[in-house]
């Protein structure tokens, strides 16, 4: 969608100019997967108007293959306006009715398309957006698992979208075709009550999810992989300018690491340091690094600025 950023922070109703950008959490996570040098694919539908070509190409220019992607007539490209705080927090505000992707069906999922992935991302976004969304995703679980292409999911729960009751009815019918989860420690207090971290990591074990990630923000993050365990120290950012879109490049980072072999306690850290650098940026994808500069950080390199 495209997302328009305050150019001052505050509440948005004194906020009189706006900065258009692109953003939505399927599509920053495949632009940190991008710039971290994974041949990734988007799958969706814009409105053919200037917006959606303008995502379009801005998709194409990140080396995303966008021959999934489609303009269609008569649905106006979806739009959030951001409200940023002076903490760096803030809301989202979103006019996305008669969606794009409300022209998107089950028959819009190629199987040869996912067949030939290591990885299927999802999120709870799109399962929000129109009540037949959550058949269209369980059917593109169903091809990733008859290819053996691992699941992971993003809960995202976006409560200004659709009621409680309603998301965790839906997003908890996903689990058990879940291979890696990534949820933020609200989101699963959300969805299962407040417990300890140790009995979230439970709870997603029952329903057969062989890789857990807890997002902590500055408690940084905890991970279940094979029987292990590890708390992941957070990685202190220089400052925090914008928080939206640190959760979608960690989960990048994650995955990045789990697709290379690294151990947990390394692809935890990898996905920590993403997260600490998105922060520093505003925008929801412009502070998502490429993969030299994240191990730069995680090698303690020193950068020679001129």
């Amino acid at each position: 969608m495209i997302t328009f950023n305050p150019n001052t922070k505050g509440p948005m109703r004194y906020s009189h100019t706006f900065e258009r950008k692109v953003g939505g959490a399927e599509l920053n996570f495949a632009i940190g997967c991008a710039r971290l040098g994974l041949n990734t694919g988007w799958i969706s539908k814009l409105g053919k108007d200037e917006f959606g070509r303008y995502i379009l190409n801005f998709v194409r220019g990140e080396g995303i293959d966008t021959s999934e992607v489609e303009l269609v007539d008569g649905y106006p490209t979806s739009l959030n306006f951001k409200e940023i705080l002076e903490d760096g927090s803030g809301s989202t505000f979103y006019y996305r009715s008669n969606s794009p992707t409300s022209v998107l069906t089950k028959e819009s999922i190629i199987e040869d398309y996912i067949k030939q992935s290591k990885v299927l991302h999802i999120t709870g976004v799109f399962a929000a957006i129109d009540k037949k969304n959550p058949g269209i995703i369980k059917h593109a679980i169903e091809i990733a698992k008859k290819h053996g292409v691992k699941v992971s999911f993003d809960p995202n729960l976006r409560l200004k979208l659709w009621t409680l009751e309603e998301a965790k009815k839906t997003l908890l019918d996903f689990l058990p075709h879940v291979d890696i989860v990534l949820s933020g420690e609200e989101e699963a207090e959300l969805l299962f009550g407040e417990r300890t971290i140790e009995e979230y990591i439970e709870i997603f074990k029952d329903y057969g999810v062989e890789d857990i990630v807890l997002k902590r923000g500055e408690e940084g993050s905890v991970g279940y992989r094979n029987g292990e365990m590890v708390y992941a120290d957070p990685v202190k950012p220089k400052s925090v300018v914008d928080t939206v879109g640190a959760g979608d490049g960690f989960n990048a980072g994650y995955v990045y690491s789990y697709l290379n072999g690294k151990s947990l306690e390394e692809s935890l850290h990898f996905a920590n340091v993403i997260g600490s650098m998105v922060v520093t940026v505003s925008g929801d994808n412009e502070g998502l690094p490429y993969v030299e500069d994240v191990l730069a950080k995680v090698n303690n390199e020193q950068k020679i600025e001129r």
